[in-house]
């Protein structure tokens, strides 16, 4: 219907740069067009960045009035606007980051020409160094402990060990570990509260809404109801990162709100150690996660 959209298009007349307006998609498979102006970059001195986001943003609150359940954006003003692709892909994603935690809606980030496409932002390169470091160490170690049973058992009681300390820091216990229990009936004493349990003990301590909480989590609001409704519920670990992420969680709680569910985070996954990464460095704008995740070919957190 390419005729019938410029004829409606030029009906609307000129748009600024940095607003929206909207048309019908004709024989698109969409209900919608919304057109917006990306702003040219010159320097970044000029409010190239605050145009950009108002594209974004003016965007998708027209979406939100048309009713619309799903949006998907190019990267806009990153082609022939000249916009550095790092500066584009952060200000997309806060900007959309920001709309989510306060509607509910789909937005895809479409990305053209991956192989050509590269991040150049210190902040991704860092994530990139930090999973392979840790990666090849992690496989260094198994490797020396492969041809030997004493390091074999040395490299698992230092994980052990390592755990422990993250456990005892959460429950406030002494970081040499607890007193071993008398009894395997003492032990199984001690087991207490379910994964829906504590997740529910940190959201009251967060002071966060539900829906900042699955919205921040990149999850549907079925599926959390799915998980506040069922005191049994065990996640995959993918689903906890991911709300460990929204609830803005230090190491040592994701590992025991991990632990709940029986789950861990492994030197020996690089999906692991993103986690471990963003978690670390309070990266918790899932948006940018994600994208870091997808340029390291590594799943996508909350899409389940």
């Amino acid at each position: 219907g390419a005729e019938a959209l410029l004829a409606e298009r030029k009906k609307i007349g000129v748009i600024p740069v940095g607003s929206a307006a909207a048309t019908s998609a004709f024989g698109l498979q969409a209900k919608y067009i919304i057109h917006t102006v990306g702003p040219y970059w010159q320097d970044g001195k000029h409010g190239e960045i605050q145009a950009l986001r108002s594209c974004y943003a003016k965007s998708l609150a027209l979406a939100k009035d048309l009713n619309c359940e799903s949006i998907a954006f190019p990267l806009i003003a990153a082609g022939s606007y000249r916009f550095p692709k790092d500066i584009a892909i952060t200000a997309a994603a806060s900007v959309i980051y920001d709309f989510l935690m306060e509607n509910d809606m789909t937005v895809y980030l479409v990305v053209f020409d991956r192989r050509s496409f590269d991040i150049s932002s210190e902040m991704f390169k860092d994530v990139r160094a930090y999973i392979d470091e840790a990666y090849v160490t992690d496989k260094k170690e198994k490797a020396r402990a492969s041809n030997s049973s004493v390091l074999i058992r040395e490299v698992e009681r230092e994980r052990r060990r390592r755990l422990m300390q993250a456990r005892d820091h959460v429950a406030g216990a002494p970081v040499n570990g607890p007193v071993p229990p008398a009894s395997l009936e003492e032990q199984l004493k001690k087991a207490s509260g379910t994964f829906q349990e504590y997740l529910l003990e940190l959201i009251i301590e967060s002071g966060m809404k539900n829906s900042d909480v699955y919205h921040g989590a990149n999850i549907s609001k079925q599926h959390f109801s799915k998980i506040m409704s069922n005191k049994d519920y065990h996640p995959t670990k993918n689903t906890a990162c991911a709300l460990a992420i929204a609830l803005h969680l230090d190491i040592a709680k994701t590992e025991a709100l991990l632990e709940k569910a029986g789950l861990a985070l492994s030197d020996s996954s690089r999906f692991d150690l993103a986690v471990d990464y963003f978690i670390r460095n309070r990266m918790y704008n899932i948006v940018e996660d994600n994208i870091i995740l997808d340029e390291n070919d590594l799943e996508l957190l909350g899409t389940q």
